[in-house]
């Protein structure tokens, strides 16, 4: 028997009220739960660097413990190796609750010297740490430095005679690890050339074109540029120990004479404006996302190490790397701004 017409628009209003109730209730959910709602992801700096790799990293692990969620968006905002990004969230011109931007132990390293401007490390939020990366000392394939002794030999010839390319500046984390390089030489690291570049990406360019000798920079990223082919050639790791994966079969600083240990942990911020209820939302998020079963086969897709940390543990971390990157600025003789 027939359905009346009648009955079936009734039928079919009733069901796009129950449709429009769940699209409401749905919205209302995310607008509550920033975590469960569109967002993004800055990248404060140029394509290709390890902000890059986090951001991707955060959409990916996201993605997996709430499929339901949209994909995290990813923006680039470069400008002085994340100090545009910061001043901008500190100063409430960029954020919101659905506004996450990527930090590394480089960002730390700024914070420390003031290099971010007047703003101390409490103008943001720390949501969570993703993994770590270490430095890597790289060259070009077809560079004479073999071993990382030759490199240091050339050095004590003279600091001049090679040209270091990183990302960032005097003071940056490239720069440090360039500069820690000349002093186990036994030369004055204020007397090397180094030559900066707006993020890792850039600087690996540089060095696939010889225009550098050298990249003090990071293993994910230089591994990154490998894999797409770039004619590069890892020296040395800087790990306390031999690391696994592609690392494998790369010497750490240490086992080649060198006492140069430098770990790069990479993680997300916000704004310190955002209410409390988004603050937990990001921290339980991707406190569950760093604990799922498959974050470890994704954290090591992505080039990293275990490192996870979110709230309070988090915020001891900031503190102390903090103080000891002062210390290091001070033994370097880098200048420091009180915020």
């Amino acid at each position: 028997m027939p359905i009346p017409t009648a009955t079936r628009r009734h039928a079919l209003r009733a069901l796009s009220a129950l449709l429009l109730l769940a699209s409401l209730r749905a919205a209302e959910a995310s607008a509550g739960d920033p975590s469960e709602a569109a967002a993004d992801c800055i990248i404060p700096a140029k394509a290709g660097g390890g902000f890059d790799l986090t951001c991707a990293l955060a959409r990916d692990a996201l993605q997996a413990v709430r499929p339901a969620r949209p994909p995290l968006g990813q923006r680039y905002l470069p400008g002085g190796i994340g100090a545009v990004a910061f001043d901008r969230i500190a100063t409430g011109r960029l954020g919101g609750p659905g506004t996450l931007v990527a930090f590394s132990s480089g960002s730390l390293l700024n914070l420390a010297q003031g290099r971010f401007g007047p703003h101390p490390p409490s103008a943001v939020r720390w949501i969570a740490t993703l993994g770590t990366d270490y430095g890597v000392i790289a060259v070009h394939r077809d560079s004479p430095y073999r071993q990382l002794q030759d490199l240091i030999a050339v050095l004590r010839q003279g600091p001049s005679r090679v040209a270091f390319g990183a990302g960032g500046t005097v003071g940056s984390q490239d720069w440090v690890k360039a500069a820690l390089l000349v002093r186990a030489a036994g030369r004055d690291h204020k007397a090397m050339r180094f030559v900066s570049f707006e993020g890792g990406g850039d600087a690996l360019g540089a060095l696939q074109g010889k225009h550098v000798d050298v990249f003090p920079g990071d293993a994910a990223e230089a591994l990154q540029a490998i894999a797409g082919g770039a004619a590069v050639r890892l020296l040395a790791v800087l790990s306390e120990a031999r690391l696994g994966g592609a690392l494998a079969g790369v010497p750490t600083a240490r086992e080649q004479g060198v006492d140069i240990v430098w770990p790069t942990v990479r993680g997300l911020y916000l704004s310190a404006s955002v209410p409390e209820a988004a603050v937990r939302a990001w921290t339980v998020a991707f406190a569950e996302a760093t604990a799922a079963p498959g974050y470890a086969a994704l954290r090591e897709r992505h080039s990293l190490y275990p490192f996870a940390l979110t709230g309070a543990a988090l915020d001891d971390y900031v503190q102390a790397r903090i103080k000891t990157y002062q210390a290091l600025a001070d033994e370097l003789g880098l200048r420091r701004w009180k915020p």
